[in-house]
């Protein structure tokens, strides 16, 4: 059925049926502090100069720091990570708190066990009604096809099933 767009609760449920990837990103603050969190805005721009995008609202805590950072990471989740989906969406808290990582371009953290991360150089921002569109000139990625990825559908957490 067609709606007109005056409830956002309805129209978060409809875009809520393109099932997404989750991703963590992070980038390190002007006080040197990494930051994160998760998103499932993420999207392939470019081959040719190789840009991705993801989106950050415009009222995030953390909005000032990554159109500071030089550089983030963006950290595609395994199916196995559900933990640090939850533990980058809970506000506040020590987000990297016994987390391993490496520092990756501009000492952006790059998290272990993901099926795939992006080092990214932050390009340009646009904005995007209530949110910011990052748009990042990928450096180097690295990506381990043996892992199955997290997904998020209609409001929960999904697994690939076999075909």
């Amino acid at each position: 059925m067609t709606q007109p767009v005056t409830d956002t609760r309805a129209l978060r449920n409809a875009l809520g049926r393109f099932a997404t990837g989750i991703a963590v990103v992070t980038a390190i603050d002007p006080d040197g502090k990494p930051i994160g969190l998760t998103v499932n805005s993420f999207s392939a721009v470019s081959l040719q100069p190789a840009l991705v995008l993801w989106c950050l609202g415009s009222n995030s805590a953390n909005l000032e720091a990554f159109r500071k950072a030089s550089h983030h990471a963006i950290n595609i989740l395994a199916a196995e990570q559900q933990d640090l989906s939850n533990r980058f969406a809970t506000w506040p808290t020590d987000r990297f708190a016994g987390l391993p990582w490496r520092g990756g371009c501009g000492g952006a953290p790059v998290l272990e066990g993901c099926c795939a991360s992006f080092e990214v150089a932050n390009a340009s921002e646009v904005p995007g009604g209530d949110h910011s569109i990052f748009i990042g000139r990928v450096e180097r990625y690295a990506e381990n096809p043996a892992l199955a990825p997290l997904l998020f559908h209609a409001g929960q957490y999904r697994r690939l099933a076999e075909a």
